[in-house]
């Protein structure tokens, strides 16, 4: 009878421990799941994975102020996501051709909105590849308004912009260009 008691308290024992482990275990995995939820596809990094357009443009030093307005007017998360997107990034010399001042104004909380119009008329939903580009055609931007392609000999522009370098990524492809685009 001694030894049977001793063996039912063991498995209470056991019942128990597990019990608060499975409850340990679920409160971990909830956890991580709120985190992954509120951090969405920007927070994913592996070494097996392309870059998406927010990663790649992260490590390139010629579009620093590119990334700095992106993170400025939120927009992280949504160039982050699946897409496909075309990007036309201007590069940190782009930038410098603007009025002294400009960026930085921009890059301030109460003029959000209109960094978020500025960078979304640089962006088209969709992948746009040079190649499949013809003169005269015109693409309705993210923003609202339209870019129009023109080709000269093998280079292609963007509202006169000349497309320097094409780079595929994860969720799209971003042509680099030497102007920030105004829209008109």
């Amino acid at each position: 009878m001694k030894k049977t008691i001793h063996l039912l308290l063991v498995a209470v024992l056991f019942t128990a421990f597990g019990c608060k482990q499975n409850s340990e275990a679920a409160t971990e995995s909830t956890t991580e799941s709120t985190e992954a939820t509120t951090t969405g596809q920007e927070a994913v990094v592996d070494s097996n994975s392309a870059p998406n357009i927010v990663q790649v443009a992260s490590g390139s030093k010629d579009h620093t102020t590119l990334v700095a307005a992106v993170k400025a007017a939120d927009l992280v998360r949504s160039l982050s996501n699946a897409g496909p997107f075309t990007v036309f990034a201007p590069t940190n010399a782009a930038f410098d051709k603007l009025p002294a001042g400009t960026v930085e104004g921009l890059l301030k909380p109460e003029k959000k909105g209109d960094l978020q119009n500025i960078l979304g008329y640089h962006t088209y939903v969709g992948t746009l590849k040079v190649e499949y580009m013809q003169e005269g055609q015109e693409f309705d931007m993210v923003f609202g308004g339209k870019v129009k392609i023109t080709k000269k000999g093998d280079k292609t522009f963007v509202n006169g912009s000349e497309i320097l370098a094409s780079i595929p990524t994860s969720n799209g492809i971003i042509h680099v260009i030497g102007d920030v685009l105004l829209p008109k």
